[in-house]
C-alpha cells in the first residue's frame, strides 16, 4: 500500500487567485492511500522544498503528488528534491493547475473542481508507481552546426573556441549566408564583409572547425549525446585540395549568360563560378545544369586552362556519416516571393525591386559596382518610393505572414540615409503602417533618417504601382494628411517579409524537432530555454527560430554555443528510464513498433520454446536497447497486440487516470 502525500502550490496568485487550494488539498487528502496533504504558497522555493523532504521522512512517503505549474518547468527541480529526502524520483507525478486550469478558467468553483480531479489523477497513476532506476550513456564530443551563416559561423567559433571539434554543412558553395549580400549595417552603417569575412577566414583557419560546404543532411539518427548523422556532399567537379581559387577557369568558360543568384539575377555568371571574391572555401564549382561538358561531353576548356588540375568532370557526390554529441539548427531565412503582390508591379517592371536587391545595387561588388542605377535603363533615380511591410502583418496571411519581420523598419531607414547621403538629389519616400525600432540605438537611427537626412515618412498604404512612360505611378494614402497621394517614382523598393529557409522543414523531420505554424523552429520554453529544442540535444540559432538582425542573431549563437559546451563536456549522460518494454508472451513479431521507432531502439531476436512433443522451436519478439530509446511512446501506440508498454506511463497508469478522472 502507497503512502502518499500532496502538496498543493499557491504559485503566489498565479493558481491560488482561482483556484481555492486549501479546499484542493482538503479533497485530496481524502482519496485512498494519501497520508499527508498541505498547501504553501511557493512550493519550488528552498522552504518549501525542505517541507516536502520533511514530510516524506516524518510520514515515510513512498509516492509524492505535486500540485503545480506545468512539469517543464519543476519536475526536475521536485523529484531532485524528493531523491534527497531518499525517495525514488520516479515517484514523483505532477499535476498541472496552473497551465491546465487556473490560467484558463475564471469561475473559481469550476477552476477548484478541475484541481481536485487533476490532483486525483495524478494520485491514481502513483499508486502504480514503480521505482525506476536512470541509466548513463557516452557523450560524443563533437558538434554539428547546419548552416554558414553569420549564425552558424559564430556558433561553431565559439564551440571551437572551447576546445571541442565541430562541422558545418552549409547547402552553398561557400559560408557566409544573407549576410554576405549586404552592403552595411545598422545602425553603425559599418561595412557589413568588414565584420563577416574575418570571422569566415577565421572559422576555415580554426584547427577545430571542419567546413563541408555544398553539402545537406540527409540523415539524422541517434538522440542527445549520440546522433548519428548522414551527410551529401554534392560533387563540385572540382578537387577543393587542389583548387587555388585563382578564377582563371570562371574567366575563360564559354557559358557566361546564367542568372547569378548572388547577385539575385541582377547580373550573369559563368558555368563555372566562385560566388564572390571573399567566398570561404575559395574553390570554384561547375554547375551541371548548365556545364556544356557535363551536358555534351564537348568543351573542357576550364580543365585546359587550370595549371592546377583541379577539374575533375567524373566527381560524383560523397557520403559522410559522422557521429556527434549535438546538433545546432542555424538554417537562416529567405525574402519571400513577391509574385503573390502584382499590385506593386514587381513583375511588370525591373525597377520595382526588393530591399534586398537594392543591397546588391549599392553593393561596391554588386552588378552595377556600387552605384545606384535604374535597372532598366541604367539611369540614375531621383525619386524613390519605399513601400513597408510587404508581405508581413497580412490579416489573415493570405498572401504574406501574419507576423511582423522585425528588421525591415531598420534597414529601410539604411538604405534612405543611405542614398540621401550619396546621391543629395533624390527624394525618398517611406510609406509605412508603424515604425518599430526596438534595439539599442535603434530609434536614434530611425529619427537621423527623418531629421537629418530629410527621409519623407508617410504613415499610409501603396494602394497600387503602375508602370507608365518609363515612370512608376505610385497610388498611396497619407493618413495623417488625409490625402491621396500620387507619386511618379524612378524605382520602387519593397521590403519584403522574411520566412525561415525551404530546408526547415524537411530538416526539422529528421531531427524529430518542433515547428510553429510559420515553419519557425519551436524553443523548448520561450524565456527559460529559448535556445534549446523541444528535443534534447538539438539547439536553435539565428533567424531559424524566428526574425533577427545580426546583433540579436549573433548574441543567440553564443547562447547557443554554452549550451552546446555544456553538453559536450560532460562524459556521460543520465538516461531516461522511462523507456518502452515489450512483454515477449504477447509480442507476436510484426515490426509495428520496429518501423516507427525514430531513434533505432527497436530490435527483433528469436526467442526459444517449447513445443509439442517437446521438440523446441523459435518466435520472434521485439527487444529495446534501454541506452537508445528515449521513451518517445510511437511504439506503444503502433502495437497491435498490445505487446509494448511504456515503463512509467503504462497502459495501466494512464486507464487509472481516466477512470479518476471520470468517476
Amino acid at each position: 500500500m502507497q503512502r502518499i502525500g500532496v502538496f498543493v502550490c499557491w504559485c503566489g496568485s498565479n493558481i491560488a487567485a482561482t483556484v481555492d487550494v486549501k479546499q484542493v488539498a482538503e479533497a485530496l487528502g481524502k482519496e485512498p492511500g494519501v497520508v499527508f496533504s498541505t498547501d504553501y504558497q511557493y512550493m519550488c522555493s528552498q522552504s518549501g522544498q525542505e517541507m516536502i523532504q520533511e514530510a516524506i521522512r516524518e510520514h515515510r512517503l513512498t509516492g509524492v503528488v505535486i500540485c503545480s505549474c506545468s512539469p517543464r518547468m519543476h519536475e526536475a527541480t521536485f523529484r531532485k528534491t524528493c531523491q534527497k529526502a531518499g525517495l525514488n524520483p520516479y515517484m514523483v507525478e505532477i499535476a498541472n493547475i496552473r497551465e491546465q486550469c487556473s490560467w484558463i478558467h475564471k469561475d473559481k468553483i469550476t477552476a477548484t473542481e478541475k484541481a481536485v480531479i487533476l490532483g486525483r489523477a495524478a494520485i491514481a497513476k502513483v499508486h502504480l508507481n514503480a521505482p525506476l532506476t536512470a541509466g548513463t550513456s557516452p557523450v560524443v564530443k563533437r558538434a554539428l552546426v547546419i548552416g554558414g551563416g553569420i549564425a552558424g559561423i559564430q556558433t561553431a567559433l565559439d564551440i571551437a573556441d572551447a576546445g571541442f571539434p565541430v562541422d558545418i554543412v552549409e547547402k552553398k558553395p561557400t559560408i557566409g549566408g544573407k549576410m554576405t549580400q549586404i552592403d552595411k549595417t545598422f545602425p553603425t552603417l559599418d561595412c557589413a564583409a568588414c565584420i563577416l569575412t574575418p570571422k569566415m577566414v577565421d572559422a576555415a583557419q580554426n584547427e577545430n572547425i571542419d567546413i563541408i560546404s555544398y553539402a545537406q543532411v540527409e540523415k539524422v539518427q541517434g538522440f542527445v549525446g549520440n546522433f548519428s548523422v548522414t551527410i551529401r556532399k554534392k560533387a563540385r567537379y572540382v578537387d577543393e585540395t587542389k583548387c587555388t581559387g585563382c578564377g582563371l577557369c570562371t574567366e575563360k568558360c564559354p557559358q557566361k549568360k546564367i542568372p547569378n543568384e548572388f547577385n539575385l539575377g541582377l547580373d550573369n555568371r559563368r558555368a563555372i563560378y566562385i560566388p564572390f571574391a571573399q567566398a570561404t572555401p575559395k574553390v570554384a564549382t561547375i554547375d551541371p545544369n548548365y556545364c556544356t561538358m557535363l551536358k555534351t561531353g564537348k568543351c573542357g576548356v576550364c580543365s585546359k586552362v587550370c595549371t592546377a588540375g583541379a577539374i575533375n568532370y567524373k566527381q560524383e557526390d560523397e557520403i559522410i556519416t559522422r557521429e556527434y554529441g549535438a546538433i545546432v539548427v542555424a538554417t537562416g531565412f529567405e525574402p519571400i516571393s513577391m509574385e503573390p503582390f502584382d499590385e506593386f508591379a514587381y513583375s511588370q517592371s525591373p525597377d520595382v525591386v526588393t530591399s534586398l536587391e537594392l543591397e546588391r545595387l549599392m553593393n561596391a561588388a554588386g552588378p552595377t559596382g556600387g552605384t545606384l542605377l535604374r535597372p532598366s535603363d541604367g539611369a540614375h533615380p531621383h525619386t524613390l518610393v519605399f513601400v513597408q511591410c510587404v508581405g508581413s502583418r497580412c490579416d489573415g496571411a493570405q498572401k504574406g505572414k501574419s507576423y511582423c519581420s522585425k528588421i525591415c523598419c531598420m534597414y529601410t531607414a539604411k538604405h534612405a540615409m543611405l542614398i540621401r547621403e550619396k546621391y543629395p538629389d533624390t527624394e525618398v519616400y517611406v510609406f509605412y503602417i508603424d515604425v518599430r525600432t526596438p534595439g539599442k540605438n535603434f530609434d536614434e537611427f530611425y529619427r537621423r533618417a527623418v531629421e537629418e537626412y530629410g527621409v519623407h515618412y508617410i504613415k499610409g498604404m501603396v494602394g497600387k504601382v503602375t508602370p507608365q512612360d518609363g515612370k512608376l505611378k505610385v497610388q498611396a494614402s497619407d493618413l495623417l494628411g488625409g490625402r491621396q497621394m500620387h507619386i511618379d517614382a524612378d524605382m520602387v523598393v519593397l521590403a519584403a517579409a522574411i520566412e525561415p529557409d525551404k530546408s526547415a522543414r524537411p530538416l526539422a523531420t529528421m531531427l524529430t524537432a518542433s515547428m510553429d505554424t510559420n515553419d519557425f523552429f519551436t524553443e523548448a520554453h520561450p524565456k527559460l530555454r529559448p535556445v534549446e529544442s523541444p528535443t534534447a540535444g538539438i539547439f536553435l540559432s539565428g533567424a531559424c527560430q524566428g526574425p533577427k538582425d545580426i546583433p540579436e542573431t549573433v548574441a543567440q549563437a553564443g547562447a547557443a554555443a554554452s549550451k552546446v559546451i555544456g553538453l559536450l563536456s560532460k562524459n556521460s549522460l543520465t538516461c531516461n528510464p522511462c523507456t518502452a518494454k515489450p512483454d515477449e508472451l504477447m509480442c507476436n513479431g510484426c515490426s509495428s513498433c520496429e518501423k516507427v521507432c525514430p531513434y533505432g531502439a527497436i530490435t527483433y531476436v528469436d526467442k526459444p520454446f517449447r513445443g509439442p512433443n517437446r521438440t523446441t522451436l523459435t518466435r520472434r519478439v521485439a527487444q529495446v536497447n534501454p541506452a537508445v530509446c528515449q521513451g518517445c511512446g510511437a511504439c506503444t501506440v503502433a502495437c497491435p497486440s498490445g505487446a509494448m508498454d511504456l515503463q512509467g506511463f503504462s497502459n495501466k497508469q494512464i486507464l487509472a487516470e481516466v477512470d479518476a478522472i471520470c468517476r
